[in-house]
């Protein structure tokens, strides 16, 4: 695992996120935040990644160039015990990792148009024994794994390097890991 090496300025950056309480999301349980720059993104992925284990699925929503592949990124070289490069799936569909917590799957459902798809890839079984991070996860459909932390980005119409992010779930487990990582950058 990599060791946060910030520079002040970095860490000032990620100090300012900014939490929006009172969503009108649905989902029981919902956080939002503003990160000001892509090292705030990089930052929140590698906090997130230490409290992962085989079992959990992360859903990263957005447009396209809202930053999902950076922080899937971002994870994935935290986790590992020498940082590669880490490709986007975007034409792979997934790619796997071995890291110190177990196997890791990256998917990229961009392509995809019909769920005999996802299931020839073996992602349904990789929800319950991997950790998951599916970019583009409309395109699961019912087969989305109901245990999953969503965290759907967006461009900040305010700020270029600013990104918006919402992370909802239904399962309890996220609201620990939710409150742990997201507290610190407050």
């Amino acid at each position: 695992m990599s060791k946060n090496t910030n520079s002040p300025s970095d860490q000032t950056d990620t100090a300012r996120a900014v939490q929006d309480r009172g969503s009108s999301d649905p989902r029981p349980g919902s956080h939002r935040l503003t990160l000001p720059s892509p090292e705030a993104t990089a930052d929140l992925a590698q906090r997130i990644g230490t409290q992962l284990r085989p079992g959990d699925c992360l859903l990263l929503e957005g447009p396209i160039g809202a930053g999902k592949t950076h922080f899937a990124r971002s994870l994935i070289q935290s986790l590992m015990d020498f940082p590669e490069d880490v490709p986007s799936p975007t034409f792979t569909l997934v790619q796997c990792y071995d890291v110190a917590t177990g196997e890791l799957w990256h998917a990229d459902l961009y392509r995809l148009s019909a769920l005999e798809e996802i299931e020839e890839l073996g992602l349904t079984e990789a929800f319950d024994n991997a950790i998951c991070l599916v970019e583009w996860p409309d395109r699961l459909a019912e087969l989305t794994p109901s245990h999953a932390l969503h965290l759907a980005l967006s461009l900040d119409p305010e700020e270029e390097e600013a990104r918006l992010l919402t992370l909802t779930w239904s399962d309890a487990k996220w609201q620990r890991l939710v409150k742990a990582t997201c507290k610190s950058l407050l």
